[in-house]
């Protein structure tokens, strides 16, 4: 199949990329201009507010949340207020649930890692995203190691992109948030300590495979459809000394929401395969607010001055849900737009 774009095509694109920081306003032309609000869900993610001035027109401000974080995340600022808005287009993920309150999840984990690794001398296989999610994983292993809690076995990030982005979070400690911010007075590494190899080789991780020892193997993708964590989920899953922790959202009909959902037969690389390892879940770890997240991250707005405030990036049964707590909490004007359909802003 034909690829839609190559990496050639890739590098023209980049030529046209400008950075701009948070707070300021830039003009696309006479008519429309911008501003970025932190949106506390991966690191530079923003909400975009939009000015729309036609020739005899009143200004339009539109706002358009993109993908909303979690309050008091592990890394990041929470979401920021943002200036009032005549039309909101809001994501609606977790529009129908709450994120499950895990009291310790380090201590979660840490029981994980002692019964896989130490009690059954087993591979801890943990498919994380490569962006945010598993430098919140490094981070509290970091944590672990610096309480003298986690035991001597190796840890492995193997992935080429995770590695890349740790590298550049390492960068950009501005957008931390306070709490980590103050970790790194005293580790001035959050993403690295004595037992971790990031991994970028195939060799490297080829061989991964057919080591013994214990350890835990962090890998990308998060779902488990795509990447080295195939690789891996295939050499470990029917082990039963082995344990996979799922620690983010799978869409059902991914490989991961198959595991998650504790089938116990699952399809890799086109070869079926039994599930006997442990299957673990930790849900804390989520970067999309709830939906009591979200209307905190809505109530800076007066709702009265809201002509319209329209829900999408979520399944139709969050979006109906969501629509509904809006509804209570009194917002007036809320829609669900249908695919195609258009709306005039006046």
């Amino acid at each position: 199949m034909t690829p839609l774009y190559t990496s050639t095509d890739v590098d023209h694109c980049l030529k046209h990329f400008k950075t701009v920081p948070y707070h300021a306003d830039f003009a696309l032309n006479e008519e429309m201009s911008f501003m970025f609000t932190d949106a506390g869900h991966i690191l530079g993610s923003a909400v975009v507010h939009l000015k729309i001035n036609e020739k005899h027109k009143e200004c339009i401000h539109l706002t358009f949340s993109g993908d909303v974080g979690k309050y008091n995340d592990m890394l990041l600022k929470d979401p920021e207020t943002f200036p009032q808005a005549d039309y909101i287009i809001c994501e609606s993920t977790y529009g129908d649930r709450l994120h499950e309150i895990e009291k310790d999840a380090e201590l979660h984990l840490l029981n994980v890692v002692k019964h896989t690794c130490v009690e059954k001398r087993g591979k801890l296989i943990i498919p994380a995203f490569s962006l945010g999610r598993t430098q919140e994983i490094v981070f509290i292993l970091d944590k672990l190691t610096n309480s003298k809690l986690l035991p001597k076995i190796k840890v492995y990030v193997d992935s080429p992109l995770s590695t890349d982005i740790t590298e550049i979070m390492r960068e950009n400690v501005d957008c931390f948030n306070a709490r980590l911010q103050e970790y790194i007075k005293t580790d001035s590494d959050p993403f690295g300590f004595g037992q971790l190899k990031y991994i970028r080789e195939k060799s490297d991780s080829m061989a991964l495979n057919s080591t013994e020892e214990p350890c835990i193997i962090i890998s990308a993708s998060g779902m488990m459809d795509a990447g080295r964590i195939k690789h891996h989920l295939a050499n470990s899953i029917s082990d039963s000394k082995n344990t996979i922790l799922v620690v983010g959202y799978c869409s059902p009909n991914s490989l991961g929401g198959k595991i998650r959902n504790g089938d116990k037969e699952v399809k890799i690389f086109g070869k079926e395969y039994t599930v006997n390892a442990e299957v673990e879940v930790i849900d804390s770890y989520s970067a999309h607010a709830d939906y009591n997240e979200l209307l905190r991250f809505l109530s800076c707005q007066e709702k009265s001055k809201i002509k319209k405030l329209f829900l999408v990036h979520g399944d139709d049964e969050a979006k109906v849900s969501f629509n509904e707590k809006l509804i209570k909490e009194g917002y007036e004007n809320v829609c669900i737009p249908a695919k195609n359909e258009i709306y005039i802003l006046n």
